[in-house]
């Protein structure tokens, strides 16, 4: 299970967003490990450009891989490698949710994989 929490501060526009993922690991093996969590800054982007949407969403994908462990991942073993690609893709879905960027929503539907 993936949980994304969203802390905004209103004192300016850009000023003290931040998205944080917080993502259990997934499967029964990983159910005793700790909570893993990795806090997004965007306060530095400016999310009325698409190059401030493009900067915030591969530091989504970058801290999703992250608490997701993709890094540690065997693709050769393809139960672990499918619980890890599941896990990165619901963190980054509920990161960009949290966002209040129409860009940047765009920007993820864009990415994602069809078919």
């Amino acid at each position: 299970m993936i949980i994304v929490r969203s802390y905004q501060s209103r004192t300016s526009t850009l000023a003290a967003l931040s998205a944080c993922l917080i993502a259990a690991v997934a499967g029964a093996a990983n159910a005793a490990e700790p909570v893993r969590s990795v806090s997004v800054k965007y306060d530095d982007l400016n999310l009325g450009s698409e190059q401030g949407n493009k900067a915030l969403y591969n530091r989504i994908v970058a801290a999703a891989r992250e608490v997701c462990r993709a890094g540690s991942v065997d693709i050769r073993d393809l139960h672990v490698f499918a619980d890890e690609r599941a896990c990165e893709t619901q963190a980054i879905a509920q990161a960009v949710e949290h966002v209040p960027s129409a860009k940047l929503a765009a920007l993820h539907l864009q990415r994602l994989p069809s078919g």
